[in-house]
């Protein structure tokens, strides 16, 4: 067996499948460093020949609940003071990993924390999961590539209801959408990411890489590209008074009163 650590990711690689886990416990809140410290993580793994398949997960009670837009620095830069942002150039780098990947999502994964879930090949989800694109409930639009990626997912109509509404869905729910792929009880869903990633590790690493490499063929160039126009409209958003209200509300638990500017 082999251990690492990159910030608050750690890695353990064993019979060719590698657990990588996010330590920020309960809800994994991510910031860039974060984010950066998986694609470390993921890019050595993907240069590691012991390494065939990845399980991504994460200790607490939320897979991951996205970034904490109370504290802007979480998101990357300060709105209105860049014309990029240095936290989706790293989620890119996540798109651009070589080594099939499954997510053990055992809560909640809210925001830009269900874009990360979306980076992997697979989901495995207990009841318990939660996805939410809940941007327009903090009076911002989506991002972590989610415009693209969800609509790919599950179809147009049903990510357009999710992005519209900010509704949570449910794990069962989830499974029924295309969202995940495996449905079990909580105390079996690490074990059956561990069995899934077995699986595909047992196979020639080669034919994998190379299949996976056709099956995403031009997908972390769309999630750049679509990251461009996110982050264009995050900006101007985060600088309104709808989402400093939004923020506030979700803080406090009740419905935003939002005024449109």
């Amino acid at each position: 067996m082999t251990q690492a650590k990159y910030g608050d990711v750690s890695v353990e690689l064993k019979d060719y499948v590698a657990q990588v886990e996010i330590h920020r416990p309960p809800h994994n809140f991510f910031d860039v460093q974060l984010i950066r410290d998986l694609a470390e993580a993921l890019s050595a793994l993907d240069d590691d020949p012991r390494c065939r398949a990845v399980v991504l997960a994460a200790e607490g009670k939320s897979f991951c609940a996205g970034a904490n837009f109370a504290n802007p620095a979480a998101t990357g830069v300060e709105p209105g003071t860049a014309r990029s942002n240095p936290l989706y150039s790293e989620a890119v780098r996540l798109f651009s990993c070589k080594k099939p990947l499954v997510a053990a999502v055992q809560g909640p994964a809210i925001g830009g924390g269900l874009g990360l879930a979306l980076v992997a090949d697979f989901r495995v989800v207990s009841p318990q999961a939660r996805f939410s694109a809940n941007f327009v409930k903090i009076g911002i639009h989506p991002g972590f590539g989610l415009t693209y990626t969800l609509p790919r997912l599950i179809g147009y109509q049903r990510a357009n209801l999710m992005f519209l509404t900010g509704r949570r869905i449910t794990g069962k729910d989830a499974l029924e959408w295309g969202l995940a792929d495996v449905l079990v009880e909580e105390h079996l869903l690490r074990p059956t990411a561990v069995q899934l990633a077995a699986e595909i590790a047992e196979n020639a690493p080669l034919a994998v890489m190379s299949t996976r490499a056709t099956m995403r063929r031009g997908l972390a160039e769309a999630v750049k590209a679509q990251t461009d126009i996110e982050f264009v409209e995050q900006d101007w958003l985060m600088r309104t008074e709808d989402h400093r209200e939004g923020i506030k509300a979700v803080a406090e638990r009740r419905p935003g009163r939002f005024l449109g500017r």
